[in-house]
């Protein structure tokens, strides 16, 4: 039996609790949440789930799996303490990695508990063609972002454009993927994630583009090197009831869960 401890109770985690086979070998058997959030976090557990608003309050020693749902301050509040403590971490906040500081915190604390930070490749496909191509030599990789003008609503988008009149696909933001995922780090994740997966942070560009004419959230991939080249386009949808999660990046958490349970994985 998988032991995790989930960390925040928000539309992933429930996507997640609700999407785990019960034959599946995998036990919730923590939540962790806000010190003012524990009622909501109980109700969302049910009777036998823990409920604890700090790592030390843990049986780290019986989990086997923290599965972060609760975004950058998710992985950024507990992340260190888990790694320490010997606890695999599964997170989708890969943008939080744009940061040098958290990101070297991270990695010590992982080594330190002889353990591994994982993430789940969220919202965008092809990171397994992109990573592979990586080991035989990448000579270029771009992401392009276009996302409905109010997509961009609360974001540095704003200082640029007025989102709401807006009547042709306008760009608002070009340069490193780093940059992209520290100034839009609700929408930056995908960009982090495939500059991770090949020429890295710096070396990666990012373009995010508000579309009148999108009718979701549209995702690019463009990749040349010894390999070949790669094109990848995906319009994702969000989770019925919350417009601002992929449904894509709850699924690829459910399908990285359950990759530590399969007798054969893919």
């Amino acid at each position: 039996m998988l032991s995790l401890v989930l960390i925040g109770y928000g539309p992933i985690a429930s996507y997640v609790r609700d999407h785990l086979p019960k034959d599946s070998g995998v036990k919730i058997a923590a939540v962790l949440c806000r010190p003012d959030r524990e009622d909501t976090a109980r109700a969302f557990g049910g009777a036998d789930v823990m409920i604890a608003t700090d790592v030390s309050d843990l049986p780290t020693d019986q989990l086997d799996l923290a599965v972060d749902c609760a975004g950058h301050g998710g992985l950024t509040d507990h992340g260190v303490a888990l790694l320490q403590a010997g606890v695999k971490v599964l997170s989708l906040s890969v943008g939080a990695m744009a940061d040098p500081d958290l990101a070297q915190r991270l990695e010590a604390a992982a080594q330190k508990g002889k353990t591994q930070l994982e993430f789940a490749t969220g919202a965008i496909g092809g990171i397994d063609a992109l990573s592979s191509a990586k080991i035989g030599g990448l000579s270029q990789v771009r992401y392009v972002a276009r996302k409905p003008p109010l997509g961009w609503a609360g974001t540095p988008a704003e200082t640029v454009m007025d989102l709401a009149t807006i009547t042709k696909p306008t760009e608002h933001f070009r340069g490193p993927a780093r940059e992209a995922a520290l100034r839009y780090p609700k929408n930056a994740n995908v960009a982090a994630m495939v500059a991770l997966a090949g020429l890295g942070l710096d070396a990666t560009e990012a373009v995010l583009i508000a579309d009148p004419t999108a009718k979701g959230n549209h995702h690019a991939i463009e990749a040349s090197g010894t390999f070949g080249t790669i094109t990848i386009q995906l319009e994702g949808k969000t989770l019925p009831d919350n417009p601002k999660s992929s449904a894509l990046a709850a699924m690829s958490m459910v399908r990285s869960i359950l990759r530590h349970t399969a007798s054969i994985a893919i």
